[in-house]
């Protein structure tokens, strides 16, 4: 497999942070403004997966074309399967309350970074690792305030005074 240029090995780090940032900025739309379960860490976490497994096949194909006589991305897509079933397994409900999901996306961003490891890709798989730490971490300390301050908000009453002579 030929390795990157650095030119090349920025663009993809470009575009992998670039799928962390506007899955950020969704995710934060979905939890904080309309206040669903599902919150900017997981949202972060999934756009950046997919950025990953797309640059991997990208990768992939280009370098094993005719080298091999077997398609190497159904082996990515058996895995990108099985670990679906396994992220699946971790997501609970108790009540109206939605635990696992992050978990269960940074299992599949893990699965990518180990994807990305098995076939030399290993720039990438070590700057996706730093963005799912990000979004594990610095990510939930920014969600978290946010959430917080948006709580603080919707119990702050409104005060309508009242006209004097009334």
């Amino acid at each position: 497999m030929e390795p990157f240029v650095p030119a090349s090995l920025l663009i993809v780090f470009g575009q992998l942070s670039l799928a962390l940032l506007l899955g950020l900025l969704l995710g934060t739309e979905r939890s904080v403004v309309a206040g669903k379960r599902a919150g900017s860490r997981t949202f972060a976490l999934v756009s950046l997966g997919s950025c990953l497994f797309t640059v991997i096949g990208i990768q992939v194909t280009h370098s094993y074309l005719g080298l091999v006589n077997f398609d190497p991305m159904r082996v990515v897509a058996g895995i990108i399967t099985g670990i679906g079933f396994i992220g699946a397994g971790i997501i609970i409900f108790r009540g109206d309350e939605l635990r696992g999901l992050t978990t269960a996306a940074g299992l599949w961003v893990a699965s990518g970074i180990g994807i990305a490891i098995g076939f030399g890709l290993y720039a990438i798989a070590i700057f996706s690792a730093l963005l799912a730490l990000l979004a594990f971490t610095a990510l939930w300390f920014i969600e978290d305030r946010l959430k917080a301050w948006t709580d603080s908000a919707k119990k702050t009453p409104v005060r309508i005074e009242e006209e004097e002579g009334e």
